[in-house]
């Protein structure tokens, strides 16, 4: 019985050090939070992203109106029948939708192509402080002028619900069930 004990603990002892060492050998494998995706077109996005984006998606742009009872155009739009939209209301909301739709599609363009060219800068191994301070400007106003057109659609598509409707689509979305911001009760 003392040999077996022996021979687990031995056993034991080994199995430890070679978690420890495999634990090590992975922790060190990946270290960073960026680990794979060095090897992305474009290092700042993922593909998703560019999709996204070029697709004219939210990408999250519009948060503090979604989540503070601000529906949003794209969303209105699905829910239209839960909401009981009228045909001018379905009108309306369809008009910003797809003004901001053509607006975002454009930007998002712009702005995936002001974030490869800031990559390529890095990735030519050749960029100058004033190149870095003109390429993340651009993108960020671009970036800016991107979430505007998200902010601004939800502002224009409040006013078209009622406050019923707005509840109705807090609930449907998952948010507090708050009226929103719309301030009649009818149309």
């Amino acid at each position: 019985m003392t040999a077996f004990l022996a021979t687990c603990r031995c056993s034991l002892k080994a199995l430890v050090a070679a978690g420890a060492v495999g634990t090590a050998g992975m922790v060190l494998a990946d270290t960073s939070p960026y680990a794979g995706q060095d090897q992305r077109p474009i290092a700042a996005l993922s593909s998703q992203d560019i999709e996204a984006l070029l697709a004219g998606q939210g990408w999250g742009f519009a948060k503090p109106a979604e989540l503070n009872g601000y529906p949003g155009p794209s969303h209105v739009l699905d829910l239209a029948e839960d909401l009981d939209l009228s045909a001018q209301q379905r009108a309306q909301v369809q008009r910003i939708f797809d003004r901001m739709q053509t607006e975002a599609q454009a930007l998002g363009a712009q702005y995936v192509a002001a974030e490869s060219a800031l990559d390529a800068a890095f990735a030519a191994n050749a960029i100058t402080a004033e190149q870095l301070t003109v390429l993340t400007g651009q993108a960020a106003m671009i970036e800016a002028q991107l979430r505007r057109v998200h902010l601004a659609a939800h502002l224009e598509t409040a006013p078209v619900l009622t406050r019923h409707q707005t509840m109705i689509y807090n609930k449907a979305r998952g948010y507090g069930e708050g009226a929103g911001p719309s301030q009649h009760d009818g149309h």
